[in-house]
């Protein structure tokens, strides 16, 4: 059987974020919603998405790349988000049978009022 190879990135909450004002932290999620959607258009991200209702509240959301391991760390290294210390980034290997997935390009949001629309 042959193997499709995806890299995975797990963002989650750190042990220990810095405490931030509502407007910054805003800010930077507004932020970290136009990285993501530069990802995609770049062709980096395939899909990406939050969590919700989890059984651990410290990972928040979920992506998969087209790019390999060392590149999604560089990618996520600059994601302000990450680099204000309000998510960690995971990246991980993950193989599926091949063909198993197919990803198609949609709009993806690119600020926190595109997702509370629910447009």
């Amino acid at each position: 059987m042959r193997f499709d190879q995806h890299t995975v990135v797990l963002l989650g909450r750190p042990d220990d974020p810095p405490e931030l004002p509502l407007d910054a932290a805003d800010r930077i999620q507004q932020a970290h919603l136009a990285h993501q959607a530069g990802l995609v258009e770049q062709g980096a991200v395939l899909a990406a998405g939050p969590f919700l209702d989890g059984d651990d509240p410290r990972f928040t959301g979920f992506a998969v790349l087209s790019v390999d391991p060392q590149m999604a760390r560089e990618l996520y290294a600059n994601d302000p988000a990450v680099s204000a210390g309000q998510l960690v980034a995971r990246v991980l290997s993950w193989q599926v049978p091949e063909g198993v997935l197919r990803f198609a390009a949609v709009p993806v949001p690119t600020a926190m009022l595109e997702t509370a629309s629910g447009d």
